[in-house]
C-alpha cells in the first residue's frame, strides 16, 4: 500500500519549558529532570496546586506558533514556492487573544497566556503570515488534537490528495484551563507527574508550542530534503466507556495501536519504545497498560516505555505533536527517554518503565499514544531515517 512508503517528517520545531528548539527538547528529557516550578504567569492564590512547567518568557500564541512554523519549515527547507503550496493544520485550545489586537485596543493581550475561541481565524491568520497557500483544518478535540490533525495529514499525503502539510500545535498554560484541572483534583498535589508508579497523585499542565513538516517521498525526494523520521502508521479509535474515564481494559487505545501496526505492515514485535500517553492519574496509567498488555501480550513487559508528561507536563491540545517530536527526536539520538517522578511499581501497570537512566534503542520503530475525554484515542507509530 501506498501509504506505507510515502510519509516522511522534513521539518520540526518545539518550544517548551524545556527551552527553545529541537536541541533543549532532546537535551532536556533525556536528562529527565522535571520542569515544573511555581507559576507566576496568573495568580493561583486559593488553589491546591501551584505548579506547572511555563517557559519563564513567551509572546503571544499567535507569535509564537508563527515562529514555530517559520522555523519547522525552513528547518525543512521549503522555499517561498513550497510554502505556497503547503497545507495547515492548526491544533490549539484557541481563545479571545489569539490573534494580535489592532493597534491602541485595550482589550488586546496581556501577555502570552491568553487565548480563547478564535482558531479559525488564527489558522489562516498563521497560514498567510507564514507563507503557507494550501488548505487550512483546526482541531480542538481535546488531547488528541495534535496527534489527529497528523493521522489526517498522513492519510491525505498517503492517498496522493497532498503533497505537504504543516501540523502545528499550541497551548500555554492560562488560568482557566488550571482552574478546571485543580477544581477537578486532576492536578498532583505532590508537585510531581509520576506516570504508572505506585503513588502517583495526577497530572500537571505544561507550555507546547511546536510545529512539524509533513511530506509524500515524492515530494521531499524532489527537494533533496531532510528526513527527520518516517511516519509509518497511524491508529484512531473510541471506546465510548465514559466522558472522563477510559475504559479500564484499555479497549479503545489497543485497537487504535493494531490499526497502526496494521496500516504500517508491521508485527507487533518491531516495536523497540513507546512514549506512552500516561499522564499520572490512577485509572487511566492502569487502562493505558491494559491496552498494551491486549495488544502485545507477555511481551507487554519487556518493551521499554516511558511518558515524558513527567518531565514537560500535559500541554493539553499540544502534547500530540510534541510527544511525537520527543519520539523522533530521541530514535534519531539512539536513546530512549526516562520516565521522571517513579516511586515504585504498581501491579495495575506491570510495564518495563524506564526509570533511571535512557536506554539505548533497540529497534528503529515506536509508538506515541494520545487519549482524550470521551474515550478518543490515538496511535503514530514512527521510525528513524
Amino acid at each position: 500500500m501506498a501509504e506505507r512508503e510515502h510519509l516522511r517528517i522534513t521539518g520540526v520545531h518545539a518550544v517548551s519549558a524545556l527551552g527553545r528548539g529541537a536541541d533543549a527538547l532532546l537535551a532536556g528529557v533525556l536528562a529527565g529532570a522535571p520542569a515544573f516550578t511555581p507559576v507566576r504567569r496568573f495568580d493561583t492564590t486559593g488553589r491546591r496546586v501551584t505548579v506547572a512547567a511555563t517557559l519563564p518568557e513567551v509572546g503571544t500564541l499567535a507569535d509564537e506558533l508563527a515562529d514555530a512554523v517559520d522555523r519547522a519549515c525552513r528547518a525543512a527547507g521549503l522555499d517561498r514556492t513550497h510554502r505556497a503550496g503547503a497545507a495547515l493544520f492548526l491544533a490549539t485550545h484557541g481563545g479571545p487573544h489569539s490573534l494580535p489586537a489592532p493597534a491602541g485596543d485595550p482589550t488586546g493581550p496581556a501577555g502570552g497566556a491568553d487565548t480563547g475561541p478564535e482558531v479559525p481565524a488564527l489558522a489562516g491568520h498563521l497560514a498567510r503570515r507564514c507563507g503557507l497557500g494550501g488548505r487550512t483544518r483546526t482541531y480542538t478535540t481535546a488531547c488528541v488534537s495534535a496527534s489527529t490533525a497528523v493521522a489526517d495529514a498522513a492519510t491525505l499525503i498517503g492517498r496522493g490528495d497532498l503533497d505537504r502539510v504543516v501540523v502545528a500545535a499550541g497551548y500555554l498554560v492560562e488560568p482557566d484551563q488550571y482552574a478546571l484541572f485543580d477544581a477537578g483534583r486532576a492536578l498532583a498535589a505532590d508537585g510531581a507527574v509520576r506516570p504508572f508508579s505506585a503513588g502517583r497523585q495526577g497530572l500537571l499542565l505544561g507550555d507546547a508550542v511546536v510545529a512539524v513538516v509533513l511530506e509524500s517521498a515524492r515530494a521531499a525526494a524532489a527537494r533533496g530534503a531532510p528526513t527527520v523520521a518516517t511516519v509509518a502508521g497511524w491508529g484512531r479509535a473510541g471506546d465510548a466507556y465514559h466522558p472522563c474515564q477510559p475504559h479500564p481494559e484499555g479497549h479503545g487505545l489497543a485497537r487504535a495501536v493494531e490499526v497502526a501496526l496494521r496500516r504500517a505492515g508491521l508485527p507487533a514485535a518491531a516495536v523497540g519504545y513507546v512514549n506512552a500517553n500516561a499522564t499520572g492519574t490512577p485509572y487511566s496509567d492502569a487502562s493505558e497498560a491494559a491496552a498494551l498488555g491486549r495488544v502485545f501480550g507477555a511481551a507487554a513487559g519487556r518493551i521499554p516505555v516511558s511518558s515524558t508528561k513527567s518531565v514537560h507536563g500535559h500541554a493539553l491540545e499540544a502534547s500530540g505533536l510534541l510527544e511525537l517530536v520527543v519520539t523522533v527526536l530521541t530514535l534519531g539520538h539512539g536513546k530512549l527517554p526516562v520516565n521522571a517522578g517513579w516511586l515504585g511499581p504498581d501491579d495495575n501497570c506491570p510495564l518495563d518503565v524506564i526509570t533511571d537512566a535512557p536506554r539505548p534503542a533497540p529497534t528503529p520503530y515506536a509508538l506515541t499514544l494520545n487519549a482524550a475525554f470521551g474515550g478518543a484515542n490515538t496511535a503514530l507509530l514512527v521510525s528513524a531515517p
